[in-house]
């Protein structure tokens, strides 16, 4: 399925900024891709975005820096791989049951 912005709402000067882009997992790299593109439309320079997430798959890191080499990626966790569909496997445990110490 195509990517399909649901909602935008940014500062009208964003390109004059450098942006943290936040998102706490990075599996695929697929919406990742699409919301730095975005930033890029706003006339966001590449390198004045850093991209921040708690948990990235290897995959998702390759895509994002494939296809936006300047830009920066700061995360806390590489886990293994992805799975079958395209979950990441964790190494530590699943992020939400991490995040809300809800793990059994």
């Amino acid at each position: 399925m195509p990517f399909q912005l649901i909602y935008e709402k940014l500062p009208k000067d964003i390109s004059e900024h450098h942006v943290l882009l936040l998102d706490p997992v990075l599996a695929t790299g697929n919406s990742a891709n699409q919301a730095i593109e975005l930033l890029i439309q706003k006339g966001v320079p590449e390198s004045h975005i850093i991209f921040l997430n708690l948990i990235s798959a290897p995959e998702g890191i390759h895509c994002v820096c494939k296809r936006f080499p300047s830009l920066k990626i700061v995360t806390s966790e590489i886990d293994v791989a992805l799975n079958e569909e395209f979950r990441v496997i964790h190494g530590m445990g699943e992020f939400g049951d991490r995040y809300f110490g809800t793990d059994d």
